[in-house]
């Protein structure tokens, strides 16, 4: 095992660098870097800051990792950025260091955050989540597992977005996006239940029929939320993991569902 580095490329003689890395030509590492087992870096690629880049991750020409966040309230503090395992940042994304004292931007594993894509200080993703071109998140966005945010989508602050959730490209996104569900618009609604991703991820034939009672119920029987919500756990008395979940990221949303 060992470490390609092409010259001229950076790499601070403080930063950790794991076995079998490949770095291109004028990549710069920074000291409190720690990348891998198993990593590509190709060339022009920055990573700077507290940030640690897992095993078995690729990383495309001209994307910036680690930098300092565009939150005008960061004054410098210690922050990070975490990116989990066979991960795949593509070209010219950026994924900025969070603001706050020891606080982090996370990227789960066997993430695809494809082209152009920002993800600002203090986002949480998932998972196997897929980020298409040009897809930018403000901070403190969470993204839950194997969600799919479509090309050209804006994210607002604080904003999460469920598991198994798909949103439509260039949308604008400024209300919680509830587990399993499809949505799509300036600003986004829900349109119905990401059905085609829930059978690729081999849910139940029950799962999904349960999801989809939940559907109609919260978005097609014009009660407002809390009545939704006491519907559900009045007709759904079984409640299965999947009913669980989108009860649960109701009750803990702060902006308020799409709807």
């Amino acid at each position: 095992m060992s470490v390609k580095i092409d010259s001229p490329s950076f790499i601070h003689s403080s930063a950790n660098i794991g076995k079998n890395v490949a770095v291109g030509r004028f990549c710069h590492i920074g000291p409190n870097v720690f990348i891998g087992d198993n990593v590509t870096i190709m060339p022009n690629v920055f990573i700077d800051g507290f940030t640690t880049i897992g095993n078995g991750c690729t990383v495309y020409p001209f994307a910036s990792i680690g930098a300092f966040c565009q939150d005008l309230k960061f004054k410098g503090e210690k922050t990070y950025v975490k990116i989990g395992n066979n991960t795949t940042i593509r070209e010219c994304v950026t994924i900025n260091s969070a603001t706050g004292y020891e606080e982090s931007t996370l990227v789960g594993d066997n993430c695809l955050i494809m082209a152009y894509s920002h993800v600002a200080h203090n986002c949480v993703i998932g998972d196997n989540v897929i980020m298409a071109n040009g897809s930018t998140l403000a901070g403190h966005v969470s993204i839950g597992n194997y969600a799919i945010i479509g090309g050209l989508t804006a994210i607002h602050q604080f904003t999460r977005i469920g598991c198994h959730a798909i949103i439509g490209g260039c949308s604008k996104v400024v209300q919680d996006i509830v587990p399993f569900m499809m949505a799509d618009g300036h600003p986004a609604r829900v349109y119905g239940i990401n059905s085609i991703g829930l059978k690729r991820h081999n849910f139940s034939k029950q799962a999904i029929m349960n999801i989809k009672k939940v559907y109609k119920i919260l978005f097609r029987s014009r009660l407002n939320t809390k009545h939704a919500l006491e519907k559900i756990k009045d007709e759904l008395t079984d409640e299965t993991e999947e009913v669980k979940t989108v009860v649960s990221f109701i009750n803990n949303s702060t902006r308020g569902i799409a709807k």
